[in-house]
């Protein structure tokens, strides 16, 4: 038996694939609050005989599902979470199904549902006796906040992979081989004293004060940092009335940067800064860590299974209809947006997707050695065990994730990319399952790459899960 098998498997269960990812999509729930969307996908694992624990790392909607025994033990992470205010029907113009709403505008309604039919397929070869070893589904909750697999981590929930493969829905078809941001979330909240702003201000303190003496001590502090930190700030509390002097005042920091260390140093930096402008308004500071992550680790052995499976499968599969559509949302998008998702892309190929409107046939992987500007809690797992990721081709080119026209693509032509993906983590997990020498490789180059720095946690003792925050 071959991946040509998985491929079938996964291929049999289209409809029901479908069927999920268009259930998630019309039912979209935020971070930490996605009872339906996760109830979908352990359900039907559930149905077909896999083990289920539910609440992991004190989330009821972290889940693994696990099939299989002995090693190699490989790995699917899915997603399942919403963004707000990203309601949007299936059309090329801005309408939303609930203004205000929430909306699957980075595809995570996709997401998970591929993760789960890449588990089948791989299930249903141990099954059989084509392989043994362990396949691990894992239900990850609140990717867009930093949050699910972080504290998944903490409670060691990834320790006994030996590999593990992700995916992330996207304009084209690739391996990923650039590196992400680690990150701090990090909130500042300042206790003064009330006053009136204008018969006796003498008598206050202001919060507001220290909030801003904080933001205006880190506008200093940028010249010293690395050129590729990014330190960006939101006052969500800054008083009620003018004429009251704010006795609570909070900002919320994110601080990101290449590596680890380095998040760290300028995160120890800025609670510095709010402890002198602490000082200096006379107020109290209470530091809250919301969350933080890990910089990606791409392991380059694990991405090449990725591509190998990738170059059999071929292309997506799109219609004449569905291509139609996607121009329809590529003609929202701004030029300059268009090239910008061109900037890494081979010249050999920049070319013609740019005259594509869907451009679903694979292409190698690139930009190696780059650094983006976002953050993923994918990076964790990446410095448990060998990781490798791919995007494959979900929306128009040159749509920008967490928009309106992600969306719209995310319930429409986007669920047959979700079947390619399946197809993708399906194909690469029973690749790896079926050949321990290349998991070893993999594990080899992974502590080549670790070297003494062994991943450690980076939330405070206390830290739990932020329930209150899910919609920010």
């Amino acid at each position: 038996m071959t991946k040509a098998n998985v491929f079938e498997d996964i291929e049999n269960e289209r409809e029901r694939l479908v069927t999920m990812a268009q259930r998630i999509w019309e039912t979209p729930e935020l971070g930490l609050r996605e009872e339906e969307s996760a109830q979908v996908l352990i359900d039907r694992l559930d149905e077909e005989g896999f083990d289920v624990e539910v609440g992991i790392g004190g989330m009821p909607t972290a889940f693994t599902a696990s099939y299989g025994s002995g090693d190699p033990t490989v790995g699917i992470l899915g997603e399942y979470d919403a963004l707000p205010d990203l309601s949007q029907t299936v059309t090329a113009e801005r309408d939303p199904v609930e203004p205000g709403g929430p909306g699957h505008g980075c595809g995570h309604n996709l997401f998970g549902v591929a993760g789960v039919g890449g588990a089948i397929g791989v299930k249903r070869a141990i099954e059989r006796g084509d392989i043994d070893g362990t396949v691990e589904f894992y239900g990850c909750p609140a990717e867009e906040t930093l949050v699910g697999k972080v504290f998944m981590a903490r409670d060691g929930a990834f320790d006994d992979l030996d590999a593990a493969i992700t995916w992330h829905p996207s304009t084209l078809s690739t391996p990923t081989l650039d590196r992400s941001l680690a990150m701090d979330s990090i909130q500042f909240t300042f206790e003064g004293v009330s006053a009136h702003a204008a018969a006796s201000p003498e008598s206050g303190r202001s919060a507001l004060d220290a909030v801003e003496l904080l933001n205006t001590g880190v506008e200093y502090m940028r010249e010293h940092i690395p050129e590729k930190a990014r330190v960006h700030y939101v006052i969500t509390d800054g008083g009620d009335a003018p004429n009251v002097v704010p006795a609570t005042a909070t900002v919320w920091y994110y601080v990101r940067a290449p590596t680890r260390s380095e998040v760290e140093r300028i995160s120890d930096w800025l609670t510095d800064i709010a402890d002198g402008a602490a000082t200096m308004t006379q107020t109290d500071v209470n530091r809250r860590f919301v969350t933080g992550c890990w910089d990606y680790l791409p392991n380059r052995t694990v991405s090449d299974v990725i591509w190998e499976t990738m170059r059999e499968l071929g292309e997506v599969g799109y219609s004449d209809e569905d291509r139609a559509f996607a121009g329809e949302l590529k003609g929202t998008i701004p030029d300059d947006r268009i090239e910008a998702d061109l900037e890494d892309v081979p010249e050999e190929y920049a070319g013609e997707i740019r005259d594509a409107t869907l451009y679903d046939a694979p292409i190698p992987p690139h930009a190696e050695g780059n650094v983006g500007g976002g953050s993923t809690d994918v990076g964790d797992v990446s410095w448990i065990t060998p990781t490798g990721q791919f995007r494959a081709a979900t929306w128009a080119v040159g749509t920008p994730a967490h928009t309106w026209q992600a969306t719209a693509a995310n319930g429409d032509f986007g669920k047959k990319g979700a079947v390619y993906a399946a197809k993708v983590l399906g194909g690469t997990a029973y690749a790896l399952i079926e050949n321990p020498a290349v998991v070893a490789e993999a594990n080899e180059e992974f502590e080549d790459e670790t070297g003494e720095r062994g991943y450690e946690t980076p939330l405070p003792e206390e830290t739990e899960p932020p329930f209150d925050m899910t919609s920010l």
